[in-house]
């Protein structure tokens, strides 16, 4: 199935409305090797997730210190079949401090070019569908990304690029060198991290909050075709089922107003959540990050139902904690 509403249903195939977010698979993050418990609760993610109509993965080759990864490829080894059911993404550019570097972002073409051949031999694939740059790197160089996207697309390990993290004018620097477009922008945005939508609506009212994301990510996304991704979509369950007694008292109502609208749509607290990013016009493709079996069929319940305006404004204010400006 397509989803042709969805910027990104246009270029790979499959693709779907949430997508799985992959960094709690592989265990903890140390060096620990994966064990077969972590293999078995890979299949059980992923079968949860194809079973919700969940097929595009995401991935970074730092999840869980490269286990992410590839505790996945383990899955493909095992059942081959399954790559040509899914369409896989992964991201590079943020590099852990060792004895010799800092902790530093790192969009240099001899990392990215390490990364992509390392993350799709733990992946056991020969393609990812799409590659993202995960954090801003101050040090990029534009016309070196380019190059090296060009190559690798040209060798067939990456079909598409993208980025994470990034607001627009960064995006527009970085596309001014590229010969392709960039299709993706994952960032952090959710009920409990509003501050891209609110960034639209502050801007010159005395007393709120400014936060420094660049307002307008949202528009040059939708102008240019770029498929809006966000991390973070279900808080960490912080309207969905979590203990909110120590919360703020805006939190605690808002948890009250998501579960008061799930029995009202008669859907989960999670498809809630979820929807009120999908009933944006960016058309927000939200990332979970649970990988229990109930909860990934709940949140694929969100596909379902459409927000009314009221009711997207009500748990916009719930969740801001005052009134509109």
């Amino acid at each position: 199935m397509t989803h042709s509403r969805y910027p990104l249903s246009k270029l790979i195939s499959p693709n779907s409305p949430i997508v799985f977010g992959c960094m709690g698979l592989g265990g903890s993050w140390d060096s620990n090797q994966i064990s077969a418990e972590n293999i078995k609760h890979a299949h059980q993610a992923v079968d949860a997730a194809l079973d919700a109509g969940i097929t595009l993965f995401d991935h970074a080759d730092i999840y869980s210190r490269g286990k992410a990864e590839k505790v996945f490829g383990e899955v493909l080894k095992q059942r081959p079949e399954l790559r040509e059911q899914i369409s896989i993404q992964s991201k590079c550019g943020i590099r852990f401090p060792n004895e010799h570097n800092p902790q530093q972002y790192d969009f240099s073409p001899e990392w990215i070019l390490q990364s992509v051949d390392n993350s799709l031999k733990q992946l056991n694939t020969t393609q990812l569908d799409i590659l993202l740059l995960h954090r801003p790197d101050p040090l990029m160089e534009p016309e070196l990304v380019a190059e090296v996207f060009d190559k690798l697309q040209g060798s067939g390990k990456v079909k598409h690029f993208g980025v994470s993290n990034m607001q627009h004018h960064q995006m527009a620097f970085l596309q001014a060198s590229l010969s392709k477009p960039l299709i993706v922008n994952q960032v952090e945005l959710s009920l409990s991290h509003l501050a891209f939508i609110e960034e639209g609506v502050t801007t010159g009212n005395s007393g709120e909050s400014i936060v420094n994301y660049g307002a307008g990510t949202l528009e040059y996304c939708q102008l240019n075709n770029i498929q809006l991704q966000s991390w973070g979509s279900l808080s960490q369950g912080l309207f969905s089922g979590a203990d909110v007694s120590n919360e703020p008292v805006h939190v605690q109502q808002t948890a009250q107003l998501v579960a008061k609208l799930a029995a009202e749509y008669q859907v989960s607290k999670e498809a809630i959540v979820l929807a009120w990013l999908m009933r944006h016009p960016a058309k927000i493709q939200p990332v979970i990050g649970t990988t229990n079996p109930t909860r990934i069929k709940n949140c694929a319940q969100a596909e379902n139902i459409q927000l009314t305006r009221s009711h997207w404004y009500e748990l916009w204010l719930a969740a801001r904690g005052r009134q509109l400006p």
